[in-house]
């Protein structure tokens, strides 16, 4: 979870979500949410060595600051943003100010409205590292539009490049396991695919194997979710959109409430809000 955090862009059948407004959403997960990820961002890149070389293409980019990390480090970086064109526009203008300073910098960087297809043509070399930052294992469903994406982006990739997958811990070790059980509490009875379910132990190597990957090593990083106050963990953790069934169930005030009231076994004599939790990653290879 940033200390990102889930899937967000389930397909949905149902109506839209209720005063859901998409542009304060990206804004929120991308001032307060998005950080909660970092840990694990660092530890991949870490792990395989990210740096000038890395020719790295990021599924699921969203606002863009694991690129940016990756930027930093020298990797020449490209973002796919299938489902949220407002995520992508901060992404822009997250990236744009160091393309501005430096002339390498823009030519390292792209990002792309659409699928991988859409971050390859004839001139653009293999990439050499692909990842989906976005952890899965937390939303029934939560898979599928991955399964596609990967196997739409590894012909872009070199034989034997790493693609890595996160997932949500077991719930036993992520402390907002509790909260987002509230988010399944109140979609019942749409309960089905978008509904929060605990995390199964292979998740990602299934994922692995229905994209035609080979596993090949995985870890655990600590992601604890802090925030300076209860609003902005509600803001936060509304932003990742495992929130969104509930609110069509019910209404934004009860999500609210509910959400509120679990967030308070968290809640510091300082007033931040603070929630240890565990991801996990895996580091798979193009066959």
């Amino acid at each position: 979870m940033t200390p990102t955090l889930v899937r967000q862009h389930l397909p949905r059948t149902g109506p839209p979500v209720p005063h859901a407004d998409p542009g304060a959403r990206a804004r929120d997960w991308s001032e307060i949410q998005e950080r909660m990820l970092v840990p694990l961002y660092e530890a991949v890149y870490e792990r395989l060595e990210v740096g000038p070389g890395t020719r790295l293409l990021g599924l699921g980019c969203g606002s863009g600051l694991a690129l940016l990390m990756a930027s930093s480090r020298g990797a020449d970086v490209t973002g796919v943003e299938t489902s949220s064109p407002e995520r992508l526009a901060l992404a822009r203008q997250r990236l744009e100010p160091a393309e501005a300073r430096d002339a390498r910098a823009r030519a390292r960087t792209r990002l792309v409205d659409g699928s991988p297809l859409d971050a390859a043509d004839a001139q653009t070399p293999a990439y050499t590292l692909v990842t989906a930052f976005e952890p899965i294992g937390c939303l029934a469903g939560d898979a599928e539009g991955l399964v596609e994406l990967l196997s739409a982006a590894t012909p872009l990739a070199a034989r034997g490049t790493p693609v890595v997958l996160a997932g949500w811990g077991p719930p036993e070790r992520c402390a907002t396991s509790s909260v987002l059980r509230v988010a399944t509490k109140l979609a019942d009875p749409e309960r089905g695919a978008g509904s929060w379910r605990p995390p199964l132990r292979d998740d990602l190597e299934e994922v692995a194997h229905r994209a035609g990957l080979r596993p090949d090593g995985s870890g655990r990083v600590a992601c604890p979710f802090g925030y300076a106050d209860v609003d902005s963990a509600r803001k936060g953790l509304l932003s990742t959109g495992l929130f969104d069934a509930a609110i069509t169930a019910t209404d934004q005030e009860r999500v609210d409430k509910e959400v509120t009231e679990a967030l308070h076994p968290y809640r510091r004599p300082d007033g931040t809000v603070w929630m240890p939790n565990v991801f996990r990653y895996l580091i798979a290879r193009v066959p």
